[in-house]
């Protein structure tokens, strides 16, 4: 439950930081209304269309006799449209923050530099970084995907699929949402997908808390367009976090390991102190 109020916290934070730096939030919205055009323009078509997509796809039902035709097509239009909006979420980010690559570099840059300390730099060129935030985009969005495809399945079975299947699709979205919105100041301190999800998973609760008042928020049109820069630099604060826990983490089985091999080669322990046995302490965590 902390963890969850914690990332809600992030959230929180990300946006008073943006609206008290107003130029940022400028900076910052200039991608997400290009986004939102594009997605707009998508959703559009998709509700113009889905009754023929839908129509299409059961020609086995042609035969069939109102009110049930009405009904069963009504319903699979409405999982159409339901499984576009939830793709449209999930990419949403994803296509802005490729778009927005530079402007977000640049807000989360100043973000850590306002909370004092190093500022960590990838090395990489633009172009570097735009290739390897894509790639990662495309493999991140495989899995979206696949998720999105067995809850649009889920969505058949009765009562299930119109009450637990979307509350799941809520988390599905916020977890996601939160990976992308931290890789932003995780790739510049060449923290890489597979070693970003895994910070996230030890985190799962506060990805969550982050992550699904967002996605819930992304639902309402203009919403998500000035919500993005606030999300980038609450997400940056985020990272902050989970990379400094990593690293504390990562340090004290370090020492514990050294001590270990220590006493190991003879060293006197200190009075009360256990010595530890072979093979207790692992070595240090990794990305």
């Amino acid at each position: 439950m902390s963890d969850l109020v914690g990332g809600f916290r992030y959230l929180l934070a990300g946006q008073r930081w943006v609206f008290s730096n107003g130029r940022w939030l400028g900076v910052g919205l200039l991608p997400g209304l290009v986004a939102l055009v594009l997605y707009a323009g998508a959703l559009v078509g998709l509700g113009f269309g889905a009754d023929d997509l839908t129509a299409w796809a059961t020609p086995f039902a042609d035969d069939w006799s109102e009110p049930w035709l009405g009904l069963f097509r009504g319903f699979l239009t409405a999982l159409v449209f339901a499984l576009g909006l939830f793709l449209a979420v999930i990419t949403f980010t994803a296509v802005t923050l490729l778009i927005g690559q530079p402007f977000y570099e640049s807000l989360s840059e100043q973000v850590d530099r306002t909370e004092g300390g190093e500022v960590p730099e990838s090395g990489r060129s633009l172009w570097q970084d735009l290739w390897i935030s894509g790639r990662d985009s495309v493999r991140l969005l495989l899995r979206v995907a696949l998720y999105g495809v067995l809850l649009f399945a889920l969505g058949f079975v009765p009562v299930i699929g119109q009450t637990v299947v979307p509350a799941i699709g809520f988390c599905v979205s916020g977890y996601f949402l939160t990976q992308e919105l931290t890789s932003v100041a995780l790739q510049r301190r060449r923290v890489d997908l597979d070693g970003q999800l895994a910070l996230l998973k030890a985190r799962r609760a506060l990805a969550l808390g982050f992550g699904v008042p967002l996605v819930l928020a992304f639902v309402v049109p203009l919403v998500a367009v000035f919500l993005m820069p606030g999300a980038v630099a609450g997400a940056t604060l985020m990272a902050r976090h989970l990379v400094g826990a990593e690293t504390e983490s990562a340090a004290e089985d370090a020492g514990r390991d050294s001590a270990g091999r220590g006493a190991g080669q003879g060293a006197a322990p200190a009075v009360g102190a256990r010595t530890a046995p072979a093979g207790e302490f692992g070595p240090p965590k990794s990305w």
